[in-house]
């Protein structure tokens, strides 16, 4: 019989082993956009056409992960990352045109999105069917730790590895790595407290599946707050996380350093350890969820603001590393916040539409900030997207005055009262 500690362990093998692989680009992503030959605009358009296929797919996807099965569509998400990660290699190779960058860059949002929702609904599936007894925040965390463990290693070893050879280096390492994490999952991820239903009308059972979850989701008012605020804060969160390694170098003063680049990807990866291991201070700080969200989405506005004011490379890595902490502390509380309010039959749906929201926000504001960076300087796109955070905050409040919130405790999650919140 599977135990909780099993499945707890297969599924941070699994943050380990893909986040590993993902992450050899992320910190020359940027720079290898631009030394393909795409300018700053077009660089962070190609990220926004990555997020138009997230858009695109993310509900599709869910509704695989929904009726065929969580594992399905995590090996489905690996082979395409693979095969898209090796298009941008040979893209770069053959000084490719723009589009030929936006319909590569929407196959790996395409890969991405079989991952999302996928992932956590096996997870608390798992844990659910085989009698878990801690909290949600505290899974989440672990995975949250895991994963920056695997970013630090992954980002810092892409940006040395492109240092000492070139840029196109670390996608062939990671081409190799997504093969691994085929195996391992192929291995070791079973669906476990989800059984597939049996398929009569493919159409009929995505409709329902479709509407199911908007009753869940957008319908249901203490998920559609936190759904709604989430193209602001991801939006922003994906152009300020690609646009700080060029905006690093400029500060440094030398534009081919990419062991820099790297090592800024290590540092956020580094905050995410010490975010998600907070997250049970977190829980003892505050009564409410959604407290925790409202808090730490606008601390970061001012830490947004802040980064581009920055004259100094050294102040604006010690900033970029606070903003990093945050965003990771508070994205445990998240997930367990949207996962305990989601049956188990729509939850893949369900996340994969909050994916969606969040990556809309990419698609409207990565080449919206990449085109001020243009114009005005990356110092400037980033006291663009703190204003641009600050429209989150709204939503969150509306879903913190719903009655019914969820609290945060050290153990199981339960339903807050009316009494007011801290």
């Amino acid at each position: 019989m599977t135990r909780p500690d099993q499945v707890l362990r297969t599924y941070i093998t699994l943050m380990v082993v893909s986040t590993a692989a993902s992450s050899m680009i992320w910190g020359v992503n940027t720079l290898f956009l631009l030394d393909a030959g795409l300018s700053i605009g077009e660089a962070f358009a190609a990220n926004a056409f990555f997020t138009v296929g997230m858009v695109l797919f993310e509900v599709p996807t869910g509704v695989v992960a929904d009726t065929v099965g969580r594992r399905t569509s995590y090996l489905l998400g690996t082979i395409t990352l693979l095969g898209s990660t090796l298009l941008y290699l040979m893209m770069w190779q053959t000084g490719a045109p723009f589009a030929a960058w936006a319909v590569a860059s929407m196959l790996l949002g395409l890969g991405f999105t079989f991952f999302s929702g996928a992932t956590e609904a096996w997870l608390v599936d798992g844990l659910n069917a085989t009698g878990y007894t801690g909290s949600l925040d505290a899974a989440f965390a672990k995975g949250q730790i895991a994963n920056g463990i695997a970013m630090l290693g992954g980002s810092i070893g892409g940006g040395v590895l492109a240092q000492l050879t070139n840029l196109g280096v670390p996608y062939a390492v990671r081409a190799a790595l997504l093969g691994v994490t085929f195996v391992v999952a192929w291995r070791a991820m079973h669906d476990v407290g989800f059984t597939p239903k049996p398929r009569v009308s493919v159409v009929a059972e995505m409709r329902g599946i479709l509407r199911a979850s908007l009753d869940h989701g957008l319908l249901n008012p203490p998920v559609r707050w936190v759904m709604l605020a989430a193209p602001f804060t991801a939006g922003v969160g994906m152009y300020g996380f690609y646009a700080a390694q060029p905006y690093l170098l400029e500060l440094y003063g030398s534009s081919d350093s990419y062991a820099i680049a790297g090592l800024s990807a290590g540092l956020v990866a580094g905050a995410q350890i010490v975010g998600g291991a907070s997250a049970s201070y977190l829980a003892r700080a505050f009564r409410r969820r959604t407290s925790v969200m409202l808090a730490a989405t606008g601390t970061v506005v001012v830490v947004l603001l802040l980064i581009g004011l920055a004259s100094s490379f050294w102040g604006a890595l010690v900033l970029l590393a606070v903003w990093a902490v945050l965003f990771a502390a508070v994205t445990p509380v998240r997930q367990a916040y949207l996962n305990e309010l989601i049956p188990s039959a729509q939850r893949a749906t369900v996340l994969s539409s909050d994916s969606l929201l969040a990556s809309g926000g990419g698609v409207v504001i990565q080449p919206a900030l990449g085109r001020t960076a243009d114009v005005w300087g990356y110092g400037s796109s980033y006291v663009v997207g703190a204003g641009i955070q600050l429209l989150a905050l709204p939503f969150i409040l509306r879903a913190r005055g719903v009655q019914g919130s969820v609290c945060v405790t050290n153990t199981l999650s339960k339903p807050c009262d009316s009494s007011p919140s801290r």
